[in-house]
Protein backbone atom coordinates (compact mmCIF):
# COMPACT_ATOMS: atom_id res chain seq x y z
CA UNK A 1 0.00 0.00 0.00
CA UNK A 2 1.51 3.91 -0.40
CA UNK A 3 0.01 7.12 0.36
CA UNK A 4 -1.80 7.32 -2.80
CA UNK A 5 -4.04 4.63 -1.49
CA UNK A 6 -4.61 5.86 1.50
CA UNK A 7 -5.71 9.02 0.45
CA UNK A 8 -8.12 7.56 -1.99
CA UNK A 9 -9.99 6.02 0.87
CA UNK A 10 -9.93 9.25 2.61
CA UNK A 11 -11.44 10.74 -0.97
CA UNK A 12 -13.30 8.44 -1.21
CA UNK A 13 -15.30 8.23 2.21
CA UNK A 14 -15.61 11.93 2.13
CA UNK A 15 -17.34 11.89 -1.52
CA UNK A 16 -19.36 9.30 0.18
CA UNK A 17 -18.18 6.68 -1.59
CA UNK A 18 -18.72 7.86 -5.42
CA UNK A 19 -16.16 6.75 -7.57
CA UNK A 20 -16.72 9.21 -10.33
CA UNK A 21 -16.37 12.58 -7.66
CA UNK A 22 -13.56 10.80 -6.19
CA UNK A 23 -11.55 10.62 -8.86
CA UNK A 24 -12.20 14.48 -10.29
CA UNK A 25 -10.95 15.04 -6.72
CA UNK A 26 -8.07 13.02 -7.26
CA UNK A 27 -7.68 14.60 -10.55
CA UNK A 28 -7.21 10.96 -12.42
CA UNK A 29 -10.21 8.74 -14.60
CA UNK A 30 -12.26 6.55 -12.75
CA UNK A 31 -10.66 3.41 -13.73
CA UNK A 32 -7.17 4.49 -12.28
CA UNK A 33 -9.28 4.81 -9.34
CA UNK A 34 -10.97 1.45 -9.34
CA UNK A 35 -8.15 -0.50 -10.15
CA UNK A 36 -6.24 1.09 -7.49
CA UNK A 37 -9.27 0.19 -4.80
CA UNK A 38 -8.66 -2.76 -6.51
CA UNK A 39 -5.17 -3.15 -5.58
CA UNK A 40 -5.61 -2.12 -2.41
CA UNK A 41 -8.44 -4.86 -1.30
CA UNK A 42 -5.85 -7.57 -2.68
CA UNK A 43 -3.61 -6.56 -0.69
CA UNK A 44 -5.59 -6.65 2.61
CA UNK A 45 -7.00 -10.05 1.51
CA UNK A 46 -10.46 -8.89 1.85
CA UNK A 47 -13.08 -6.04 0.56
CA UNK A 48 -12.81 -2.60 2.08
CA UNK A 49 -16.48 -1.62 1.13
CA UNK A 50 -19.73 -2.28 0.71
CA UNK A 51 -21.02 -3.10 -2.98
CA UNK A 52 -24.26 -3.26 -5.14
CA UNK A 53 -23.07 -4.00 -8.59
CA UNK A 54 -20.71 -1.71 -9.18
CA UNK A 55 -21.66 1.04 -6.55
CA UNK A 56 -20.14 1.51 -3.26
CA UNK A 57 -22.92 1.89 -0.54
CA UNK A 58 -20.25 1.27 2.77
CA UNK A 59 -17.58 0.21 4.34
CA UNK A 60 -16.95 -3.36 5.62
CA UNK A 61 -16.38 -4.37 9.25
CA UNK A 62 -12.44 -4.20 8.05
CA UNK A 63 -13.01 -0.76 5.50
CA UNK A 64 -13.98 0.98 9.38
CA UNK A 65 -11.25 -0.53 11.18
CA UNK A 66 -8.93 0.64 8.20
CA UNK A 67 -10.65 4.27 8.01
CA UNK A 68 -9.84 4.71 11.66
CA UNK A 69 -6.46 4.27 11.14
CA UNK A 70 -6.26 6.78 7.58
CA UNK A 71 -8.44 9.41 9.74
CA UNK A 72 -5.72 9.58 12.04
CA UNK A 73 -2.84 9.18 9.12
CA UNK A 74 -4.61 12.44 7.62
CA UNK A 75 -4.86 14.15 10.95
CA UNK A 76 -0.83 13.63 11.66
CA UNK A 77 -0.41 15.79 7.89
CA UNK A 78 -2.73 18.44 8.42
CA UNK A 79 -0.89 18.63 12.22
CA UNK A 80 2.17 18.90 10.89
CA UNK A 81 1.78 21.50 8.30
CA UNK A 82 -0.52 23.37 11.05
CA UNK A 83 2.59 23.21 13.36
CA UNK A 84 5.44 24.30 10.81
CA UNK A 85 3.14 27.11 10.25
CA UNK A 86 3.18 28.16 14.05
CA UNK A 87 6.44 27.61 14.22
CA UNK A 88 7.51 29.89 11.26
CA UNK A 89 4.98 32.24 12.62
CA UNK A 90 3.20 32.03 8.89
CA UNK A 91 -0.30 34.14 9.19
CA UNK A 92 -1.91 33.22 5.68
CA UNK A 93 -3.95 30.19 6.92
CA UNK A 94 -7.73 29.47 7.09
CA UNK A 95 -9.97 29.93 9.41
CA UNK A 96 -13.49 27.11 9.08
CA UNK A 97 -15.87 27.94 11.62
CA UNK A 98 -19.12 25.34 11.64
CA UNK A 99 -21.86 26.93 13.53
CA UNK A 100 -25.51 27.85 13.48
CA UNK A 101 -27.69 30.84 12.13
CA UNK A 102 -28.09 32.14 16.02
CA UNK A 103 -24.66 31.89 17.00
CA UNK A 104 -23.37 33.38 13.70
CA UNK A 105 -25.51 36.54 13.98
CA UNK A 106 -25.86 37.07 17.88
CA UNK A 107 -21.97 36.02 19.25
CA UNK A 108 -19.69 35.60 16.71
CA UNK A 109 -19.24 39.52 14.86
CA UNK A 110 -17.48 41.11 17.67
CA UNK A 111 -14.75 38.02 18.15
CA UNK A 112 -14.09 37.57 13.65
CA UNK A 113 -13.93 41.98 14.02
CA UNK A 114 -11.24 41.54 16.65
CA UNK A 115 -9.49 37.99 14.74
CA UNK A 116 -9.59 40.36 11.67
CA UNK A 117 -7.78 43.06 13.27
CA UNK A 118 -5.15 40.46 14.89
CA UNK A 119 -4.86 38.39 11.62
CA UNK A 120 -5.62 40.22 8.20
CA UNK A 121 -3.56 37.13 6.19
CA UNK A 122 -6.48 34.60 7.73
CA UNK A 123 -9.00 34.02 5.61
CA UNK A 124 -12.10 32.98 7.38
CA UNK A 125 -14.81 30.08 6.01
CA UNK A 126 -18.24 30.26 7.80
CA UNK A 127 -20.58 27.35 7.11
CA UNK A 128 -24.46 27.22 9.17
CA UNK A 129 -25.65 24.12 9.40
CA UNK A 130 -27.65 21.63 11.64
CA UNK A 131 -25.86 20.88 14.50
CA UNK A 132 -25.39 16.87 13.37
CA UNK A 133 -23.86 18.02 9.85
CA UNK A 134 -21.65 20.73 12.00
CA UNK A 135 -19.59 17.27 13.86
CA UNK A 136 -19.59 15.70 10.26
CA UNK A 137 -17.88 18.60 8.81
CA UNK A 138 -15.26 18.59 11.57
CA UNK A 139 -14.54 14.98 10.99
CA UNK A 140 -14.15 15.72 7.53
CA UNK A 141 -11.64 18.54 8.10
CA UNK A 142 -13.98 20.85 6.37
CA UNK A 143 -14.39 22.64 9.75
CA UNK A 144 -11.82 23.84 12.62
CA UNK A 145 -14.09 24.30 14.76
CA UNK A 146 -17.85 24.15 15.58
CA UNK A 147 -19.80 26.16 17.53
CA UNK A 148 -23.56 25.13 18.37
CA UNK A 149 -25.71 24.28 21.69
CA UNK A 150 -27.39 21.05 20.38
CA UNK A 151 -25.45 17.43 19.77
CA UNK A 152 -21.51 17.86 20.59
CA UNK A 153 -21.75 15.85 24.06
CA UNK A 154 -22.56 13.12 22.09
CA UNK A 155 -19.30 12.75 20.61
CA UNK A 156 -16.07 10.95 22.25
CA UNK A 157 -13.78 11.91 19.42
CA UNK A 158 -14.42 15.81 20.63
CA UNK A 159 -12.90 18.16 22.41
CA UNK A 160 -15.67 20.50 24.24
CA UNK A 161 -16.17 23.28 25.73
CA UNK A 162 -18.77 25.13 27.54
CA UNK A 163 -18.87 29.18 26.43
CA UNK A 164 -21.74 30.57 27.35
CA UNK A 165 -25.20 29.49 29.34
CA UNK A 166 -28.44 31.23 27.70
CA UNK A 167 -32.01 30.77 28.31
CA UNK A 168 -35.23 30.78 26.03
CA UNK A 169 -37.83 33.58 26.23
CA UNK A 170 -40.90 33.90 24.67
CA UNK A 171 -41.89 36.48 22.12
CA UNK A 172 -45.54 38.01 21.42
CA UNK A 173 -46.99 41.02 19.88
CA UNK A 174 -47.86 44.04 22.54
CA UNK A 175 -51.31 43.57 21.86
CA UNK A 176 -51.41 39.54 22.73
CA UNK A 177 -52.69 37.84 25.86
CA UNK A 178 -49.58 36.45 27.08
CA UNK A 179 -47.80 40.27 26.68
CA UNK A 180 -49.20 40.92 30.50
CA UNK A 181 -49.52 38.73 33.10
CA UNK A 182 -47.92 35.76 34.95
CA UNK A 183 -46.16 33.39 31.99
CA UNK A 184 -46.59 29.87 32.88
CA UNK A 185 -46.43 26.67 30.99
CA UNK A 186 -49.84 25.75 31.36
CA UNK A 187 -50.55 29.56 29.28
CA UNK A 188 -48.28 28.28 26.83
CA UNK A 189 -49.61 25.04 26.08
CA UNK A 190 -52.86 27.03 25.40
CA UNK A 191 -51.26 28.92 22.48
CA UNK A 192 -49.63 27.62 18.92
CA UNK A 193 -46.09 27.85 19.59
CA UNK A 194 -43.32 29.31 16.50
CA UNK A 195 -40.00 27.72 17.86
CA UNK A 196 -37.21 25.92 16.38
CA UNK A 197 -36.68 22.94 13.74
CA UNK A 198 -35.47 19.91 15.99
CA UNK A 199 -32.06 19.61 17.14
CA UNK A 200 -31.53 23.43 16.97
CA UNK A 201 -31.32 26.00 19.22
CA UNK A 202 -32.39 23.92 22.76
CA UNK A 203 -35.26 22.22 20.83
CA UNK A 204 -34.85 19.44 22.64
CA UNK A 205 -35.18 21.65 26.75
CA UNK A 206 -38.33 22.98 25.11
CA UNK A 207 -40.00 19.70 24.54
CA UNK A 208 -38.30 18.06 27.52
CA UNK A 209 -39.94 21.01 29.87
CA UNK A 210 -43.75 20.41 28.40
CA UNK A 211 -43.02 17.13 28.55
CA UNK A 212 -42.07 16.56 32.19
CA UNK A 213 -45.22 19.27 33.03
CA UNK A 214 -47.49 16.87 31.30
CA UNK A 215 -49.01 19.36 29.23
CA UNK A 216 -49.32 19.53 25.41
CA UNK A 217 -46.85 21.06 22.98
CA UNK A 218 -48.30 22.73 19.97
CA UNK A 219 -45.91 23.46 17.21
CA UNK A 220 -46.99 25.06 14.00
CA UNK A 221 -44.19 26.58 12.58
CA UNK A 222 -40.34 25.06 13.07
CA UNK A 223 -37.53 27.04 11.61
CA UNK A 224 -33.42 27.17 12.46
CA UNK A 225 -33.69 31.06 11.97
CA UNK A 226 -35.01 33.28 15.04
CA UNK A 227 -35.62 36.08 12.72
CA UNK A 228 -37.70 33.62 10.73
CA UNK A 229 -39.47 33.18 14.30
CA UNK A 230 -40.26 36.60 14.55
CA UNK A 231 -41.59 37.39 11.28
CA UNK A 232 -44.34 35.00 11.64
CA UNK A 233 -44.82 36.01 15.32
CA UNK A 234 -45.73 39.13 13.81
CA UNK A 235 -47.95 38.16 11.37
CA UNK A 236 -50.24 37.02 14.70
CA UNK A 237 -49.34 32.74 13.60
CA UNK A 238 -48.55 32.26 17.23
CA UNK A 239 -46.19 32.63 20.03
CA UNK A 240 -42.47 32.47 20.11
CA UNK A 241 -40.42 30.58 22.14
CA UNK A 242 -36.45 32.04 20.73
CA UNK A 243 -33.27 32.21 22.74
CA UNK A 244 -32.67 35.26 24.79
CA UNK A 245 -30.09 36.09 23.03
CA UNK A 246 -32.20 36.78 19.92
CA UNK A 247 -34.44 39.11 20.87
CA UNK A 248 -32.82 42.95 20.29
CA UNK A 249 -34.81 45.65 22.07
CA UNK A 250 -33.55 48.04 19.66
CA UNK A 251 -34.84 45.83 16.55
CA UNK A 252 -37.67 44.51 18.68
CA UNK A 253 -39.88 46.69 20.17
CA UNK A 254 -43.09 46.12 18.69
CA UNK A 255 -42.61 42.57 20.71
CA UNK A 256 -42.48 42.09 24.64
CA UNK A 257 -39.79 39.45 25.49
CA UNK A 258 -41.40 37.52 28.45
CA UNK A 259 -38.32 35.57 30.50
CA UNK A 260 -38.61 31.86 30.58
CA UNK A 261 -35.66 30.92 32.46
CA UNK A 262 -37.54 29.90 35.51
CA UNK A 263 -39.81 27.44 33.48
CA UNK A 264 -37.32 26.17 30.94
CA UNK A 265 -33.65 25.03 31.68
CA UNK A 266 -31.09 27.20 30.71
CA UNK A 267 -29.07 25.74 27.75
CA UNK A 268 -25.23 25.97 27.42
CA UNK A 269 -23.22 27.23 24.04
CA UNK A 270 -20.27 25.28 23.34
CA UNK A 271 -17.18 25.03 21.34
CA UNK A 272 -16.11 21.80 20.11
CA UNK A 273 -12.89 20.97 18.25
CA UNK A 274 -11.09 17.13 17.49
CA UNK A 275 -9.10 15.67 19.99
CA UNK A 276 -6.40 14.68 17.98
CA UNK A 277 -6.29 18.13 16.01
CA UNK A 278 -3.33 20.55 16.74
CA UNK A 279 -4.82 24.28 17.52
CA UNK A 280 -2.56 26.66 15.96
CA UNK A 281 -1.67 30.29 17.89
CA UNK A 282 -4.59 31.56 15.43
CA UNK A 283 -7.63 29.27 16.39
CA UNK A 284 -6.62 29.54 19.93
CA UNK A 285 -6.57 33.77 19.99
CA UNK A 286 -10.10 33.47 18.29
CA UNK A 287 -11.79 30.95 20.91
CA UNK A 288 -10.28 33.03 23.68
CA UNK A 289 -12.04 35.85 21.94
CA UNK A 290 -15.19 34.10 21.46
CA UNK A 291 -15.27 33.11 25.37
CA UNK A 292 -14.39 36.92 25.96
CA UNK A 293 -17.59 37.69 24.17
CA UNK A 294 -19.69 35.17 25.68
CA UNK A 295 -18.79 36.18 29.08
CA UNK A 296 -19.52 39.97 28.45
CA UNK A 297 -22.59 39.50 27.09
CA UNK A 298 -23.28 37.56 30.31
CA UNK A 299 -22.27 40.09 32.40
CA UNK A 300 -24.60 42.55 30.63
CA UNK A 301 -27.50 39.84 31.43
CA UNK A 302 -26.68 39.99 34.88
CA UNK A 303 -25.76 36.50 34.38
CA UNK A 304 -22.55 34.16 35.93
CA UNK A 305 -20.50 33.92 32.84
CA UNK A 306 -19.23 29.68 32.37
CA UNK A 307 -16.01 30.49 30.17
CA UNK A 308 -13.35 28.37 32.00
CA UNK A 309 -11.24 26.07 29.84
Amino acid sequence: MNLNQLELLRVLQETDFNLSKAAEKMHVVQSAVSRQLQLFEMEVGSPLFVRQGKKLTGLTPLGEKIMEEVDLINQAKKNIQLIADDFLENSNGTLRIATTHTQAKYLLPEPIGRFRRKYPGIKIYMVQSSPDNLINLLHRHQADIAICTEKLDEDDKLVVKPCYHWHHVAVVPADHPLAEGEISLQRLSAQPILTYTPGFTGRTTIEKAFYSAHLPLDITLAAADSDVIKTYVRLGMGVGIIAGTAYEASKDGDLVARDLSGLIPSSTTKIAYLKQLYVPNYCRYFIDELLAEAARKSRERGEDPDTKL
